[in-house]
């Protein structure tokens, strides 16, 4: 009973990613079919559309792809940031021991595709672009392994995911460091200042929704104006919303208790309303809710489908429409670099770190979690939509040829991943059912 409680609200969140993987496969070839079809014009029309405003002294007028790939992305960052958080707090990362095989995974698949990226690539033009390959996607990763169900271990849902979280911190800080613009210090110290602000707030135990979205706002246009990438502010804005619940357990169901009496007490109205009492009652057990929820957890509940089901879909739909018939000239080299980066280089390289962090005593691989197993997830790996887009938008900015290379570089490669990786993980399961018989 305890083990399912603990596991439910992960199966939760694989059931969540899962479905978000299959829509942003649906949306992936929307985007397809709408940037290739007779009305393609219309495609790159809606997402350079230009919205925003212009002062005399202040200027934010942008177009539609940037407000999604800076604005919504900026989100999907801060959620990414109150996982990380919770993982290394109170999950599956809060200590050495855990964190130790997801993290040796996760420096496998980011260091050896960049190494092969930097070894094949031979055009100055496209070096900029080593950070592509780098990222997994763990909306469609999931996905995959769910297609398999209960013919694989959850231990190994459960280390593709903190291992995909990993993964996002070196991401974020690649694109900290190396994607972002020239910078104006002044513009970063306030912004760093007012994030300041909220960190006393939260070890202080104050956190309020409003005065952390004024706050927010703020920070990511001053993020914006300074150079640093503005999803940046996201994930630093995450790092600044307490976990720690204003009341224990206790009192929270005393309190609960109490409120129930005095309902049960209270007149009845003869009409289908509260009476004044129990408005009052209702009143009291919403404060007392908030002070028990965990403002962290509660956020991220509640952004969670949001993300999932809007923000990442639109984000495919906004930057997969490359035009394949197009009159640009396509760098094929790139495309096939990209894709053996994700296919070769992710499988090659967590495998390898993995099974020698594994002879050397460095990790322990939980029970059930075979060799084959993590070969098949390290291809698994090799799915990089989301992210690796994000960082060929930002990689070749000033290339339109290239970011769509990259785009069908990433497409090809994921699916060849996802196909390799699904093969692999569907025969070992077959495997142990025949052993098993």
């Amino acid at each position: 009973m305890i083990q399912k409680k603990i596991l439910n609200p992960f199966q939760k969140f694989v059931n969540i990613e899962s479905f978000s993987g299959l829509l942003l496969l649906m949306a992936t070839l929307l985007a397809l079919v709408w940037a290739n079809s007779p009305f393609k014009e219309s495609y790159q029309a809606v997402w350079q559309y230009k919205i925003g405003f212009i002062t005399e002294n202040f200027e934010l007028h942008k177009p539609l792809i940037l407000w999604i790939n800076d604005g919504l992305m900026a989100v999907f960052f801060f959620l990414i940031g109150l996982e990380i958080k919770r993982e290394f707090l109170i999950g599956e990362l809060n200590s050495a021991k855990k964190i130790a095989f997801p993290f040796f995974g996760a420096l496998g698949g980011m260091l050896v595709p960049v190494l092969f990226y930097l070894f094949l690539n031979k055009n100055p033009e496209t070096l900029s672009g080593w950070g592509v390959p780098m990222a997994t996607d763990i909306a469609f990763s999931l996905a995959v392994l769910k297609l398999l169900g209960n013919r694989v271990p959850l231990s190994l849902k459960l280390f593709l995911t903190a291992f995909a979280i990993v993964d996002d911190i070196g991401a974020v800080i690649v694109i900290a460091v190396f994607y972002s613009g020239n910078i104006n210090t002044g513009l970063l110290l306030i912004a760093l200042l007012l994030l300041a602000v909220l960190y006393l707030f939260s070890y202080k135990g104050f956190f309020s929704n409003y005065l952390h979205f004024g706050f927010g706002v703020i920070i990511w246009v001053l993020f914006l104006k300074s150079g640093i990438h503005p999803t940046i502010a996201g994930i630093l804005l995450a790092f600044s919303v307490p976990v720690r619940q204003k009341i224990d357990t206790p009192t929270f169901i005393d309190n609960l208790v109490k409120i129930a009496d005095n309902i049960k007490q209270s007149k009845v109205s003869e009409k289908p309303i509260l009476c004044k009492e129990q408005i009052e009652q209702i009143d009291d057990l919403e404060d007392w809710t908030n002070k028990y929820q965990s403002p962290l957890q509660h956020l991220e509940h509640k952004l969670h489908n949001w993300v999932a089901y809007a923000i990442i879909p639109i984000f495919a739909l906004a930057n997969a429409g490359v035009m394949i018939n197009s009159n640009v000239a396509l760098d094929t080299t790139l495309i096939l670099n990209i894709s053996l980066c994700l296919v070769i280089g992710n499988s090659i390289g967590i495998t390898s770190i993995i099974l020698l962090a594994k002879k050397f005593s460095l990790i322990e691989v939980p029970e059930g979690i075979t060799n084959r197993h993590i070969i098949g997830v390290s291809f698994l790996a090799g799915i990089g939509f989301t992210m690796a887009i994000f960082i060929a938008s930002l990689a070749f900015s000033d290339h339109p040829t290239y970011i769509d290379s990259a785009k069908i570089g990433i497409l090809i490669g994921s699916l060849i991943s996802a196909i390799i990786g699904y093969s692999i993980l569907r025969i070992n399961s077959k495997e142990i059912a025949d052993d098993g018989n």
